[in-house]
């Protein structure tokens, strides 16, 4: 049952967060936590993400913009790096609260908490009209390049702030996608790296077949978003990307993710 499920939330999110730039791992993430421990199911879920990242270069890579990609991407590895650390020698974060809702009880966490909040700001100006035209300038490239590797490395959570800053870059709608997917690789590789001691290797040989299966799923969504990529404006990808925003943001701020 677990695998039909999985392979099914793998390929629909695949497809819409094809567009976004962000949102794979924090849809399948909660759905492997139902069936596996929270540990072994971060790992399942990067090693999906992760190749079907590699997939989607394949695809779309060409398009990435090398001056982009070389101002947002340097910055956001090395501070992958060092939130994925980070993660790794602090002691585990005191929750900011908690609260019960549907009978059950939800904790909020600081770091998760801020990037809500940052998020819910990036979206809200996405979606007023007068910032809708707004541009990042260049120079701007390499702080969110820095906050989302920072924050991607130390709670997983690193597309949504990427795509923030990505989206508001003067890029084309091909060129938004192939260099949010070069970036966000590198960025898995990193982390995924730094994670490394913490993964259970067991659990991913145990659970190979679901992996393949999952990644293919993630795949096949991936190859229909990109069919789809000619039939998209750069407006409907500011739309998707802000609305996405807001709903990632609210269920972090929540303690739901």
């Amino acid at each position: 049952m677990e695998i039909i499920l999985i392979c099914i939330v793998a390929f629909l999110a695949a497809i819409l967060t094809f567009f976004s730039g962000f949102g794979l791992g924090t849809i399948l993430t909660p759905v492997f936590m139902l069936f596996f421990p929270v540990d072994l199911a971060i790992a399942l879920t990067g090693v999906v993400h992760f190749f079907n990242n590699v997939f989607k270069i394949i695809l779309v890579g060409k398009n990435a913009d090398k001056k982009v990609l070389i101002r947002f991407g340097i910055t956001a590895v090395v501070f992958a790096f060092v939130g994925a650390w980070l993660l790794l020698h602090i002691p585990d974060a005191k929750p900011l609260f908690t609260y019960e809702l549907f009978g059950k009880q939800w904790t909020v966490y600081p770091v998760k908490f801020i990037i809500s909040i940052l998020l819910i700001i990036f979206a809200t100006l996405d979606l007023i009209p007068r910032f809708q035209k707004l541009q990042f300038g260049k120079e701007k490239l390499p702080l969110g390049g820095a906050l989302s590797g920072f924050f991607g490395g130390l709670s997983g959570n690193q597309g949504a702030l990427r795509s923030a800053f990505l989206i508001k870059a003067g890029l084309s709608k091909e060129a938004f996608i192939g260099t949010a997917v070069v970036v966000s690789t590198f960025v898995d590789f990193t982390r995924l790296g730094v994670y490394a001691t913490r993964f259970t290797s067991s659990g991913l040989i145990d659970n190979a077949t679901l992996v393949i299966a999952a990644t293919l799923a993630a795949i096949s969504g991936a190859y229909i978003g990109n069919k789809l990529l000619k039939k998209v404006t750069i407006n409907f990808l500011q739309v998707t990307v802000a609305i996405m925003l807001i709903l990632i943001s609210i269920a972090l701020g929540a303690g739901f993710i």
